[in-house]
């Protein structure tokens, strides 16, 4: 037998975002009740909600989303059984993209990390015996998210929901495509301009529906810090708040229904704060930038997930427990939705075992961990304290530094917020390469080959039979009618009038998610890096 392998000393020296660690905390002006406030009070630091979750938990949600709509639907109505209480939508990339599943361009991509829509076929099967006027989804979906939403309320109305009524989030955060993941079709303009368009629509027609979910999610995924996460994040937020204000909205028309979206990773204490400061810098952003007089403009309401990136293939039982402390960070650091990773997602698609305990994670925390009795259980801890304001500090200087640049939209024409994350990145796998950092399995305790769990797997003939279903809807339909609808968003795409009312007539018509947004690439063409 070999010698064990010698235990490598912890590091504590500096947090993630570079922030020195004292050997020990005491009082001092971090305790401040005028920054910190009141659980349910400006500036929100220590929550959005006087009661927390005393009255009840978080929406637990599990994203899920593979092969076709029936399958995907047959997962959720597995997971909401499970005691889940909302859903969380993952779309394959040709249905992010705005191409169709018979494109020649996405054959073998069709079904493979989410599910394919492209009618209004394909959004009954998804929902299909899911009461929507009872059930909460999220949509994660940018480039194409009105047409995705859309469907989503043509589904409910043809169920009988009251629209006034339905409830959820379109993700619709283009930005943060164009920093960090690259799922963009159209130039930034009119991309910012289907946003808005979904602001002024959703606030007339869908007004109990968050508008925009923007995400420091993906960026957090591709290296970016805590205080980087956080910075971007409410850069994006300041462009699109712009951006509708300039359009002709008041900001307390539209502010109380966006929804962010946050990263959850390894370093506890340090999550904690950093939900801390994002809620406090968005409640003194719109008070002061934005002349906020509606409370529920200034606090910030966020969904979190568990760190993707930080799932390893070797020893995958132990994502169990990394998914567990993350899960912690975001309760701990008071996030209204959560969503807790797989073990085997490092691996593949989530099997139905692994799904149910990822979602028994959270039920663990809410129901017998105690948490859920106070209100902001860290709250007035030296360290956290202290954290929260020099987090602050960097976000506030790299907020500065974009505002200094032009704005978002210059900077990251630039490449500003991607160059930043890029050296991040580097930065961290610098770390784990010399093992600065470690990560267990990785770098320091590692093992021999070991059995790993059989992934999720994906019929070929899916793709098929998708590619059947959505030739056959246009085999079906009244042509005629859908050429004058496609014919009628094309103009209102080269004017100015809101899309979203054209776009739906044009759902209604069984046109397709490929042919709209291909209507729309012929007027605004195609945006490239």
């Amino acid at each position: 037998m070999s010698a064990p392998e010698e235990a490598p000393a912890p590091r504590h020296e500096r947090t993630t975002s570079g922030i020195e660690i004292a050997d020990v905390y005491g009082p001092g002006p971090a305790v401040d009740s005028v920054r910190v406030g009141e659980p349910g009070e400006f500036p929100f630091t220590r929550g959005v909600h006087r009661t927390g979750y005393r009255g009840r938990p978080w929406t637990m949600r599990q994203y899920a989303g593979f092969g076709s709509a029936e399958e995907t639907n047959a997962r959720f109505r597995y997971l909401l059984a499970s005691g889940q209480t909302g859903l969380s939508v993952a779309f394959d990339l040709p249905t992010q993209m705005g191409y169709d599943s018979d494109d020649p361009i996405v054959a073998g991509e069709v079904g493979r990390v989410g599910v394919p829509i492209d009618s209004l076929a394909d959004m009954e099967l998804l929902f299909d015996g899911i009461p929507l006027d009872r059930v909460s989804s999220s949509m994660t979906i940018n480039a194409t998210a009105a047409i995705l939403l859309a469907l989503y309320e043509t589904v409910g109305r043809r169920q009988g929901t009251d629209p006034m009524t339905l409830r959820g989030t379109v993700q619709n955060d283009i930005l943060k495509e164009y920093i960090a993941r690259g799922t963009y079709i159209f130039p930034p303009e009119p991309s910012m301009r289907l946003v808005t368009d979904t602001f002024a629509y959703c606030r007339a027609e869908l007004p109990a529906f968050n508008t925009i979910s923007i995400s420091g999610y993906h960026m957090r995924e591709a290296g970016s810090t805590a205080a980087q996460e956080v910075a971007f994040t409410i850069a994006n937020a300041i462009a699109y708040a712009d951006a509708a204000v300039a359009a002709g909205l008041a900001f307390d028309e539209f502010a109380p229904r966006l929804s962010f979206f946050f990263a959850a990773h390894n370093d506890l204490l340090e999550e904690v704060a950093k939900f801390r400061v994002a809620r406090r810098v968005w409640a003194n952003t719109a008070r002061q930038r934005y002349g906020a007089s509606d409370p529920r403009s200034e606090a910030m309401r966020f969904h979190v997930q568990t760190g993707g990136s930080t799932l390893t293939a070797q020893q995958p039982d132990v994502n169990v427990v990394r998914t567990t402390v993350q899960a912690l960070a975001a309760v701990l650091g008071g996030a209204q939705s959560l969503h807790t990773n797989a073990a085997d997602e490092a691996l593949g698609l989530p099997t139905p075992e692994t799904a149910r305990l990822a979602l028994r994670t959270q039920q663990v925390l809410a129901y017998e961990s105690g948490l859920t009795a106070p209100v902001d259980p860290l709250g007035g801890s030296y360290y956290v304290e202290a954290l929260t304001d020099a987090l602050e500090e960097r976000v506030r200087a790299l907020l500065g530094e974009i505002e200094g640049r032009g704005g978002t939209l210059a900077a990251l024409a630039t490449g500003y917020q991607q160059g930043e994350i890029a050296d991040a990145a580097y930065a961290a796998q610098r770390a784990v390469e010399e093992s600065q950092q470690i990560v267990v399995g990785v770098n320091a305790f590692r093992e021999g080959a070991a059995q790993k769990p059989e992934p999720q797997r994906i019929d070929p003939e899916t793709e098929r039979r998708q590619v059947e279903r959505t030739r056959a809807v246009r085999a079906a339909r009244d042509q005629a009618v859908a050429d004058e609808a496609i014919e009628r968003l094309t103009d209102s795409a080269a004017g100015t009038e809101n899309l979203l009312p054209r776009i739906r007539a044009c759902v209604e018509a069984h046109v397709t998610l490929g042919e709209i947004a291909d209507g729309l690439r012929s007027v605004w063409g195609e945006y490239r890096a």
